[in-house]
């Protein structure tokens, strides 16, 4: 079971990289689940037929497009020619050495090299450069299914990393400047007396939500004046789980004790539905959830009486 693990998940890599690697270099588009499905129904076929496990090749597809190749039709006459040279002279090629082989394969494969795109990422993040470099090194130092795993599990650990300390910011409207926009990115932007406007960059889910419980509420305690309202401008929270959920709920009973009502703008629809099914969205009344931050904005000031021109 761990060798065909091993094998797929070899499979996976190679076919994904391959196909991405020539749809940029050729400008064509290329669809990644209609190519994992493909794989699978071959090698569903070659399991029923004792085949070999199928898969891309990294060496052979370099090889053949050095010898000229344009379509999968190369695949076809490649199979013909071998079957052809195996019947007629099965003899011809068992001298050869193999280091001939390796230099064909090993001179077409060093096309695949971008290292012009490895210093355009150097340049842009270095970080993702030394990503790249240390799965490099994994690869050839531990061997291609360690190598991958390692991989894999260091673009888990960074997807989890920025998920779990997201970007936040608080809000506020800059003169010259159309709609709402980070304070530490324009110090000049007025604040709405009573009104802060949090915004937070990621979905909420268990790793991340005492942390935006946190900013939040340090958001109000640095606000200029008496906090009313907290608007979370929450267009970029694509999803909410049920940790996340009582976090929430939580935060909205410390602000209400304190005179403060929690509201939400911009908050996509399947999000809300999943807060109508926690019993969320009744908790906080659906009068506190606005279409845009320039609706909630107002309607704080019409309800309220405040010193604001915009």
């Amino acid at each position: 079971m761990i060798g065909g693990l091993a094998v797929a998940l070899v499979s996976f890599a190679d076919t994904s990289v391959l196909s991405r690697a020539y749809a940029a270099r050729t400008g064509t588009n290329v669809d990644p689940n209609q190519e994992m499905v493909g794989l699978g129904a071959a090698n569903l076929a070659a399991g029923f037929f004792q085949g070999f496990p199928i898969s891309s090749s990294s060496s052979r597809t370099p090889v053949a497009e050095a010898a000229g190749a344009r379509t999968q039709l190369t695949g076809v006459v490649g199979a013909l020619a071998v079957a052809l040279l195996l019947l007629a002279a099965p003899n011809l090629l068992q001298n050869l050495p193999a280091a001939t082989l390796a230099a064909v394969v090993i001179a077409s494969a060093i096309g695949l090299f971008e290292i012009n795109d490895l210093a355009r990422i150097y340049r842009i993040q270095r970080w993702e450069f030394w990503l790249s470099i240390v799965c490099f090194l994994g690869v050839a130092v531990l061997g291609a299914i360690p190598g991958i795993g390692l991989a894999v599990a260091i673009a888990v650990i960074e997807f989890l990393w920025n998920g779990w300390r997201p970007y936040s910011a608080v809000l506020g409207r800059p003169d010259a400047v159309e709609g709402y926009h980070d304070i530490t990115r324009y110090p000049d932007a007025r604040q709405i007396p009573g009104l802060v406007l949090f915004r937070w960059d990621a979905p909420l889910f268990f790793a991340n939500a005492e942390l935006f419980k946190e900013r939040a509420l340090d958001a109000v305690a640095r606000s200029p004046s008496p906090v009313r309202w907290l608007v979370v401008a929450a267009e970029p929270v694509t999803s909410v789980d049920v940790t996340a959920t009582d976090v929430l709920a939580e935060l909205d009973e410390m602000l209400h004790s304190a005179g403060t009502e929690l509201c939400f703008a911009e908050l996509k629809d399947p999000v809300k539905d999943k807060l109508k099914r926690f019993g969320l969205f009744t908790q906080i009344g659906e009068k506190n959830f606005f279409p845009t931050i320039d609706a909630a904005v107002r309607n704080y000031v019409q309800s309220h009486t405040v010193d604001w021109v915009d």
